[in-house]
C-alpha cells in the first residue's frame, strides 16, 4: 500500500491495484502537487462537504467513472449531478471489493455553498478508518478533539493516522498531539494546515510533540509505503 500527502487534506492510497482519493480538494488549493486534469482515481472517501475537501469530486468522479463514497446527504446531493455514489453514515461500515471503509464521528459542519448564496447541508460530519492489505488508515477529516478518540484507538491497530493541525478550524497542533496519543497510530501526519493564512502552522513544531518516531511531516507529493 501507497500513501501519498497532496497538501491540506488530500491523501492518496494505492491499494490492491486501485486508486483511491480521500477530500480532493485541487482547484484553489495554492499547497497541492496536482493538477485537476491528470489525477486518475477509481475510489473518492470524503469526509463532509465543505468546498476544501469535497473540492473537484464532481469532475474527477465523471471523468473517471469513479465511485464515491460519502456521508448520506452528500452522496444524495452529488447522486443529483451524475455521480456514482455509495452512501453510509457514522459508525458503518461496509467491504467494498477494494478495502473496508468505516465512517467515525467528527466534530464540525458540514454544508455546501450555492452560487445563490444558499448553505445547503450535507450531513454530519466523519472520519474514516480504510483498512486494506492488513493496514488500518485513519483520516480525521476536520475535527475537534473528543474523547472518543480513545475507544477508536482501543478498537483498531492504526497504521498511519492523518491529523489536521491548523487550528481555528479544527484541532491545533497540542489537542492533535493528545489525539495521537489517544489513537496510538504507528505514525501520525499532519495535515490541514497552511492552505489559508489563518491555519498556519509549522508541522516540524508538532511533530516534536509527540513520541520519538511517530510524527512524520509530508510534503505535497511525498509518500510512505506500507
Amino acid at each position: 500500500m501507497k500513501l501519498t500527502y497532496h497538501g491540506h487534506s488530500v491523501v492518496e492510497i494505492k491499494t490492491n491495484g486501485t486508486t483511491i482519493f480521500i477530500d480532493p480538494f485541487i482547484t484553489g488549493n495554492e499547497t497541492t502537487d496536482l493538477k485537476v486534469e491528470e489525477v486518475q482515481v477509481d475510489v473518492i472517501l470524503l469526509t463532509h462537504g465543505h468546498g476544501d475537501h469535497v473540492g473537484d469530486t464532481v469532475p474527477l468522479a465523471l471523468r473517471n467513472n469513479a465511485l464515491v463514497v460519502a456521508p448520506f446527504e452528500l452522496a444524495t446531493y452529488l447522486s443529483w449531478q451524475g455521480v456514482n455514489v455509495h452512501p453510509m453514515h457514522i459508525g458503518g461500515a461496509h467491504q467494498f471489493d477494494f478495502g473496508k471503509v468505516k465512517l467515525t464521528q467528527a466534530f464540525h459542519g458540514s454544508s455546501y455553498i450555492d452560487e445563490n448564496k444558499q448553505i445547503i447541508y450535507t450531513g454530519m460530519p466523519c472520519g474514516i478508518l480504510f483498512t486494506a492489505e492488513g493496514k488500518t488508515i485513519y483520516h480525521a477529516g476536520d475535527t475537534a478533539l473528543f474523547s472518543d478518540m480513545k475507544l477508536i484507538g482501543e478498537r483498531n491497530v492504526i497504521d498511519v493516522a492523518f491529523l489536521p493541525i491548523g487550528d481555528n478550524f479544527t484541532m491545533g497542533p497540542e489537542d492533535a498531539a493528545l489525539a495521537a496519543e489517544w489513537l496510538r497510530a504507528k505514525t501520525v501526519v499532519p495535515i490541514h494546515y497552511n492552505t489559508f493564512p489563518v491555519i498556519k502552522q509549522d508541522p516540524e513544531q508538532f511533530v516534536s510533540m509527540l513520541k520519538d518516531g511517530v510524527g512524520k511531516v509530508l510534503r505535497p507529493g511525498e509518500s510512505i509505503e506500507l
